[in-house]
Order: structure tokens, then C-alpha cells, then sequence
């Protein structure tokens, strides 16, 4: 899902390492991420909610801290866009980008079908409310994941250590709100490999469109308030008054 940019921002010359980089990442992602909501239905609710969001959560904390200062850990077509489109990431490296993420995910869902089959059907993101309520919680739950990724990724006051915490811990947040009703998936390659392993193609137009849009939006919504870069929180911005005018 995610970036360490102010660490290491890729260079205009796309390396393999890269490349390789983003595809391990995002395969860790989608394998774990999809392998919770798995076992649950093999194992009758053995992981439970909170077993599944914490498998998406502490898969983005470990791939994050691992590949980030490689290729940024997008793991996510949505922040891919959201940072190109914010000037955080040049745009003729986002299709490499996302044909790196495409590929991860449909690889480790089919590494995930032939491991569980014939359970696949339960890593699928599937909505269980209707298509309009859906799409509003997909948008709002990505809307906070990038609005995070942005602050703690691009800017430079913010505790960049924790980085990958904060994604983390957000992740697992927005699972524990959206898991029951669409499956949290908040990244549209976490919806489409599982749904072409399983050949489910229900609603995936959801969570190809609302993902990016609420990823926009959140890169939109901090790139706003925002300090400029030669302010500090600490700052006090209006004149001291004067007790004894």
C-alpha cells in the first residue's frame, strides 16, 4: 500500500531491482492478505475478524520496512496513481509499476488456490451490502489509508521511522470497519487476483474505480492543509496580544 518516499525516492531510471522489489512485496501482500479470510472458511472462522485484519496489517508493516527503501512498497495501483498524479512518482514509471502489482497478485492467488483448494472463494472481496453503500466505504476507507501514506511518506515533519507502523496500523483499522461489508480491500489488485483464481467477478468494477478515487482524494485532502515546508507545527502563526492594550 505504500511508500517510504522521503527515504529513497526512485530514481527516472526503473531498475530490476525495482521492479523485482515491488513484485515480492505486493505477492507477501496479496498471499497474506488473501490466505486469512482463506483459512477462515476452511477452519470455520478460526482467524475471526480481527485474525484477518491483523494479516493484512502486519503484512504491509514487514513488506514495507523491507522493500521500501527499494522500490517505495506502492503494493497498490491506487497509491501508485495517487502519487504520480501528486508529483511524488513520475508518471512513465507507473505502468511498469502496475504491471509488476498485477502480476504479483495474480501469481500468489493462484499460488493460493493450488495451496487451499477448493477454498479459494473465501479470499475473494466480495460486497455484501449493495453496490452504492460499497462503493462509498471502499472510497472512504481508502481516502484515510492514502491520506496517511501521504503524510508519512512526502512529508518531512512527519516521524518517518514509524512509517510503516502507521500504514500497518491503518490497514488493520479500516479492515476492522470494511472487512464485514466489502472485505476491506482498499487496493484493487487485492480484489482482482483472488477474483480471476476464482473466476468471481462480482462487483470488481467496486474495487477497481473507488480505491483510486479515494486514493486521489486523500493525497488531495493532506496535500491541502499540508504545512508549507519552511513552517512548523510548533509555530505560532497570529501575533502575541497585548494584555495591557
Amino acid at each position: 500500500y505504500l511508500s517510504l518516499y522521503k527515504y529513497k525516492v526512485p530514481s527516472c531510471s526503473l531498475t530490476q531491482q525495482k521492479l523485482g522489489a515491488e513484485f515480492v512485496g505486493t505477492f507477501i501482500l496479496v498471499f497474506s492478505a488473501t490466505a486469512g479470510p482463506i483459512v477462515n472458511q476452511k477452519y470455520h472462522n478460526a482467524e475471526t475478524l480481527l485474525g484477518n485484519a491483523a494479516c493484512s496489517g502486519l503484512a504491509v508493516i514487514a513488506v514495507i520496512f523491507s522493500t521500501g527503501h527499494i522500490s517505495g512498497a506502492h503494493l497498490n495501483p491506487s497509491v501508485t496513481i495517487a502519487f504520480a498524479a501528486f508529483r511524488h512518482f513520475p508518471w512513465f514509471q507507473v505502468p511498469l509499476y502496475i504491471t509488476a502489482q498485477v502480476s504479483a497478485s495474480i501469481s500468489a492467488s493462484f499460488a493460493l488456490k493450488g495451496v487451499f483448494h477448493p477454498f479459494m472463494s473465501g479470499g475473494v472481496t466480495v460486497p455484501s451490502v449493495n453496490h452504492g453503500q460499497a462503493f462509498a466505504l471502499e472510497f472512504i476507507v481508502t481516502f484515510i489509508l492514502m491520506f496517511t501514506i501521504t503524510a508519512v511518506a512526502t512529508d518531512t515533519r512527519a516521524v518517518g521511522e514509524m512509517a510503516g507502523v502507521a500504514i500497518g496500523a491503518t490497514v488493520l483499522v479500516n479492515m476492522l470497519v470494511a472487512g464485514p461489508t466489502t472485505g476491506g480491500s482498499m487496493n484493487p489488485i487485492r480484489t482482482l487476483g483472488p477474483a480471476v483464481a476464482a473466476g468471481n467477478y462480482r462487483g470488481l468494477w467496486i474495487y477497481l474505480v473507488a480505491p483510486t478515487l479515494g486514493a486521489l482524494a486523500g493525497a488531495a485532502a493532506y496535500t491541502t492543509v499540508k504545512l508549507p515546508d519552511n513552517t512548523h507545527s510548533n509555530q505560532v502563526a497570529e501575533e502575541p496580544v497585548d494584555p495591557n492594550p
